[in-house]
């Protein structure tokens, strides 16, 4: 995977509270994995069923599970800035509908600073 591109809406918070500093370092460690690797675990980085090119990167640190929702553009991978802790195999509508609108909102910002 070429490059990676961080977005900072949420990054090292949970649910509005600060993430500790060894979850930050998985995490980083785990988007320099994906950066990386030509063929990315499924461990690591999963493309969302039922979604149109949405993945989740997972960070697992002690017994806590976190997914942060990312997608790609071009050869890019884009790290939208949202993630949960997750607490169940199913992930919430609302959290799936959020990133997906940030995606959304990406291309659109995307399209205007391209016009002229």
């Amino acid at each position: 995977m070429p490059f990676c591109i961080f977005t900072a809406e949420n990054f090292g918070t949970k649910n509005g509270v600060q993430c500790t500093f060894k979850v930050q370092k998985k995490i980083l460690w785990t988007f320099k994995v994906v950066e990386e690797l030509d063929r990315v675990p499924e461990i690591y980085l999963k493309h969302l069923e039922n979604t149109e090119g949405l993945y989740e990167s997972r960070v697992q640190s002690d017994n806590n599970i976190f997914r942060i929702f990312c997608f790609f553009d071009k050869n890019n991978l884009v790290v939208v800035g949202h993630g949960i802790q997750k607490k169940s195999n199913k992930t919430p509508h609302k959290d799936l509908d959020r990133a997906l609108q940030i995606k959304k909102e990406y291309y659109e910002e995307k399209q205007k600073s391209n016009k002229p």
